[in-house]
C-alpha cells in the first residue's frame, strides 16, 4: 500500500488539491477579518455617530401645546375658555408611495386617493378641492402640510372615518366665546395660531398665552408616534383674566342697545356702564357687533366705546356749573338773563326757544347753551381748561386696551371768546364714551373721580378729589330735574328709583362744518340719585326718522339697562313718591 499511495503522488502531480484548501482556508479567514472589523466599526468606532443618525430619524422632539388662560366676569362665568381640538395634516410624500405601490399594496379599508375623495375631504374641511388636492401632491421634501387647524372633534370624526393614508391628527386648543357677539367687543379674538389678535386677547396676550411644554417620542417610518419616551419640559398654562365685567348687565346692555339702533335705523349704539364707587366697567356694549367665533368683518371689530371719539355736546354742562360753583364764579342762587341768543364777538350762541331768566337748575333742566356760555365766559380761561383736564378730557383713560383715545381738549391759551362759549355746550372738544362715563364718576360719588378698570381690583388707588362734596351733590340734584316730566329726559325716569341725567343732541362734523340732518343721540346718568351705585352713558349715532334727540332715542335705552341692573344688583329703591305705584306693579 505504502508503495502503491507512493508511486501515485510522482506519477500524477496534478491530482495534488493542496493548494484548493489553502486559497479557501485565505478567503474564509480574510471575509471573517473583514466581519470583524467591520462589527469594530460599526459598534465601537462609530457607534455614537450611527446611534445619533438612527435617533435622528426615529427619535424626535414633539411640542405639547400649552392651555391659554381663561377670561371670566366679575362673577367667574367663563367669557373665553380654550377647548382640546385636533389639526388635520397630510404627509404628501406618504400619499405618493401608496400611489405608486397601489393597488397590490392598499391598505385594508383605505380610500382611494383619486378627486373624488379629495371632493369628499373638502366638503368635510369646508375648503376649496384644489388646496386639497395641492396638499396631497407637494413636491419631494415636503413631509407636513396642514390641511385644517383647529378643527371640531365632529369634524375630526368624519376625516377619520375616511381612513386616508398620510393623514394624521395633531392635538391643539381653539379658543371658544360662549357669550359671542355680546362681549365680542371687549374679548377680541385669536388667530389660526391662538395668538390675540383684537381686545383683551390682544392686550394681555403675554399673560394668557402659557408657555409650550416638549416631549421626546419614537416616530415609525411613517412619521406617526408609536412611543412617548420622556416628557422634557411640561407646558405651562396661561394665567386667567378676572374682570370687571357682569355678564349678566353686559347681555342687558346689548340687548337693548341692539333693538334701539334697529327701531331707530342708527348707523351704531355704544353703551358703558360703571361702578359709581370704585371705577370699575360693569358693561361694555356695541352694535353692530361680530361672532368672535366665527368670520369677522373688520367693519364691526373696533370697541367704540373706547376708541371712538365724538363731541359730547351738552352732557358736559353739568361740569360748566360745577367748575363755576367749585370757584365761586357764580352764586348757588343766580339767575341768568337768556332771551334765546348771544352775542359773543361777531358770532352768535342760540338757544331752542327764549327761555327768558334762568336759575341754575332750569339752565341744566332746559339745556340753555346761551346760559352755558355766559357762566363758561365768567372763568378765567386756564381755569377753565383745568376743570376739564381735571375731568380726564384731553388724556387717555389708562386701561391700556388696544386703540383706546385720549379725545381732544385744545390748549387754552388759542382759545378765542367763542370756542371757549362752545366748549361749555359740548363742541371744540372731543371725548370718548368711556371718558364721559368716567367724568361722571365725580358728580356720583360726591367730587370724587375714579379711575376705569376692566380688570378686577381690590380697590381704587388712583380715586381723587376734584369738586368738593358739596358742589357735587347739589349739581346732581339739579340733574334729577332734567328727568322730571317738563325735563328734556323724562323717557330716562326708573319706577322707584331717582335717576340724575343730562342729554345730548350733536350735531355731526363733516368736512367744513357741521351736517344738518346727522346727530349723535347721547345719555349720561346715575342711579339712584340719593345715593348712586351706577353710571351709564348711552350713544345712538346718527337716528334717523321721528326722532333724534338724545332724550328720546338715548334715554329710554338708558331706562332699561339701568332699571334692569339696579334690579340685578338688589339695589333698594330710593324714590318715595313712585314706591306706591311700583308696589302695585309687583303685586299684580
Amino acid at each position: 500500500m505504502y508503495f502503491f499511495d507512493h508511486h501515485n503522488k510522482a506519477d500524477n502531480p496534478q491530482l495534488d488539491f493542496s493548494w484548493r484548501r489553502k486559497l479557501l482556508f485565505a478567503f474564509m479567514m480574510g471575509a471573517m477579518a473583514m466581519l470583524i472589523g467591520r462589527a469594530i466599526d460599526l459598534q465601537v468606532i462609530n457607534k455614537r455617530f450611527l446611534q445619533k443618525k438612527g435617533d435622528t430619524r426615529h427619535i424626535s422632539m414633539v411640542t405639547v401645546p400649552a392651555y391659554r388662560g381663561e377670561i371670566l366676569d366679575r362673577n367667574n362665568k367663563p367669557l373665553a375658555i380654550s377647548t382640546p381640538v385636533h389639526s388635520i395634516w397630510v404627509n404628501p410624500q406618504i400619499c405618493k408611495e401608496y400611489a405608486e405601490t397601489r393597488p397590490k399594496n392598499i391598505p385594508q379599508g383605505c380610500f382611494e386617493l383619486n378627486n373624488a375623495t379629495f371632493a369628499t375631504l373638502a366638503k368635510i374641511l369646508n375648503t376649496p378641492t384644489q388646496l386639497i388636492t395641492k396638499a396631497f401632491s407637494q413636491e419631494a421634501g415636503r413631509k407636513f402640510v396642514y390641511l385644517k387647524r383647529r378643527v371640531n372633534p365632529a369634524v375630526v370624526s368624519q376625516v377619520k372615518a375616511l381612513h386616508l393614508p398620510g393623514v394624521y391628527f395633531e392635538p391643539e386648543f381653539k379658543r371658544f366665546y360662549p357669550t359671542g357677539e355680546v362681549s365680542a367687543h371687549v374679548l377680541g379674538f385669536t388667530d389660526h395660531e391662538d395668538k390675540g389678535q383684537e381686545g383683551l386677547e390682544l392686550m394681555y396676550e403675554d399673560a394668557l398665552k402659557g408657555h409650550p411644554g416638549s416631549k421626546r417620542v419614537i416616530r415609525d417610518g411613517k412619521r406617526r408616534i408609536i412611543e412617548n419616551i420622556e416628557s422634557i419640559a411640561p407646558p405651562v398654562p396661561g394665567q386667567d383674566l378676572y374682570l370687571t365685567i357682569d355678564q349678566r348687565l353686559q347681555y342687558l346692555a346689548y340687548r337693548e342697545l341692539k333693538s334701539a339702533v334697529k327701531e331707530h335705523h342708527a348707523q351704531s349704539g355704544s353703551l358703558v356702564m360703571l361702578d359709581a364707587k370704585n371705577g370699575d366697567i360693569l358693561a361694555a356694549a356695541n352694535y353692530p357687533s361680530f361672532n368672535p367665533n366665527g368670520k369677522k368683518s373688520l367693519k364691526f371689530i373696533r370697541n367704540r366705546v373706547f376708541t371712538d371719539k365724538f363731541e359730547p355736546g351738552s352732557t358736559v354742562k353739568p361740569f360748566v356749573v360745577a367748575a363755576a360753583l367749585d370757584g365761586s364764579f357764580i352764586r348757588p342762587d343766580a339767575i341768568i338773563e337768556t332771551h334765546g341768543f348771544f352775542r359773543v364777538g361777531r358770532r352768535l350762541v342760540r338757544d331752542i326757544h327764549n327761555y327768558g331768566y334762568l336759575d341754575l337748575t332750569t339752565v341744566l333742566k332746559k339745556s340753555s347753551n346761551v346760559a352755558a356760555s355766559k357762566i363758561a365766559l365768567a372763568m378765567p380761561s386756564d381755569y377753565f381748561w383745568r376743570a376739564y383736564h381735571n375731568l380726564g378730557f384731553g388724556e387717555l383713560p389708562g386701561i391700556g386696551f388696544p386703540g383706546e383715545t385720549s379725545g381732544f381738549l385744545l390748549d387754552y391759551q388759542t382759545w378765542s371768546d367763542f370756542e371757549k362759549a362752545t366748549l361749555s355746550f359740548g363742541y371744540s372738544l372731543s371725548t370718548s364714551v368711556l371718558q364721559l362715563a368716567r367724568a361722571y364718576t365725580a358728580i356720583a360719588d360726591d367730587g370724587v373721580l375714579h379711575s376705569v378698570s376692566l380688570i378686577r381690583r381690590e380697590q381704587d388707588q388712583d380715586a381723587r378729589r376734584i369738586l368738593s362734596a358739596i358742589t357735587a351733590k347739589r349739581v346732581r340734584h339739579m340733574l334729577e330735574h332734567v328727568i322730571k316730566k317738563d325735563g328734556t329726559a323724562y323717557q330716562a325716569r326708573i319706577d322707584g328709583y331717582r335717576v340724575a341725567g343730562k342729554t345730548g343732541t350733536v350735531k355731526k362734523s363733516v368736512a367744513g362744518g357741521y351736517s344738518s340732518d346727522s346727530y349723535l343721540a347721547i345719555f349720561a346718568g346715575l342711579a339712584p340719585a340719593s345715593n348712586p351705585r351706577l353710571v351709564t352713558v348711552v350713544l345712538i349715532d346718527e337716528p334717523t326718522g321721528e326722532h333724534y334727540y338724545g332724550g328720546l332715542v338715548a334715554g329710554p335705552v338708558f331706562s332699561k339697562v339701568m332699571g334692569g341692573a339696579l334690579r340685578v344688583l338688589n339695589i333698594a329703591p330710593d324714590d318715595e313718591s313712585t314706591m306706591p305705584l311700583l308696589l302695585a306693579r309687583k303685586s299684580s
